[in-house]
């Protein structure tokens, strides 16, 4: 079936997953950033925490990326 002949029938369109924007490589690089900001400004705590975040969502990132690809 095609878009038009869904649409026809009343039934939406599938939207892509990547139309909203964001994802965990977006959300990766701002705990970095905010990491760098909390270092540079002292708050080591926060700062390590969200070294930790950011690096937990890169590499999930990673894997589901892969996986992707092999399929």
């Amino acid at each position: 079936m095609t878009l038009a002949s869904l649409a026809a029938l009343g039934m939406p369109a599938a939207t892509p997953l990547q139309a909203g924007g964001g994802g965990l490589l977006y959300y990766g690089i701002v705990f970095f950033v905010l990491a760098i900001v909390a270092g540079l400004a002292g708050f080591r705590g926060v700062a390590g925490l969200s070294m930790k975040v950011a690096r937990i969502l890169v590499v999930v990132f990673l894997v589901l990326a892969v996986i992707t690809f092999i399929l």
